[in-house]
């Protein structure tokens, strides 16, 4: 019996480990409190740096735009000085040649933007709007007959797509 009393005095010696002293666990409390501070002060100065890009690159965007639309307007002023000046003369055929001069320089102003017509040979439903049909034998399939309206892209994309009638 005496064999059994020395064993478990021995495992309650090795189950037993020093507990930490009050002064050790507060240390412990207060290192814990502090670095959740330092962490939750970076989350917010990287919130707010993230609310300030998002508020700057909106503005940024904004200004962009005004940018770009006000370059857009000042191309077009001239054709409006083209149109004013042509309103003074009265003869008929001054004013037609002003007009032909005013819509060569609308043509060249949209060309030096970028802008370009739409080609009017064979119908394309990814340029085309066909609002008529006809039954033309002499004309082949898809050819395109009468354009009724002009279409404009500017690069890859369709500002305006032109209105046809197609020969089917």
């Amino acid at each position: 019996m005496s064999e059994e009393k020395t064993t478990n005095t021995e495992e309650t010696t090795e189950n037993t480990a020093p507990q930490p002293s009050v002064e050790e666990l507060t240390q412990a409390l207060n290192d814990a409190t502090a670095q959740n501070t330092e962490l939750n002060d970076k989350y917010l100065r990287t919130l707010a740096e993230y609310e300030n890009f998002r508020k700057r690159t909106q503005r940024e965007r904004e200004g962009i735009y005004a940018d770009a639309y006000m370059d857009a307007v000042s191309k077009i002023l001239p054709i409006i000085d083209n149109i004013e000046r042509m309103t003074a003369f009265t003869s008929d055929e001054k004013m037609s040649e002003g007009i032909k001069l005013i819509i060569a320089s609308m043509k060249e102003t949209l060309s030096k933007m970028g802008v370009t017509e739409i080609e009017t040979t064979t119908f394309d439903p990814n340029y085309h709007n066909a609002v008529m049909h006809i039954d033309d034998e002499s004309l082949e399939e898809g050819a395109i007959v009468e354009v009724f309206q002009k279409g404009y892209m500017y690069k890859e994309r369709v500002i305006r797509y032109a209105m046809v009638k197609v020969a089917n």
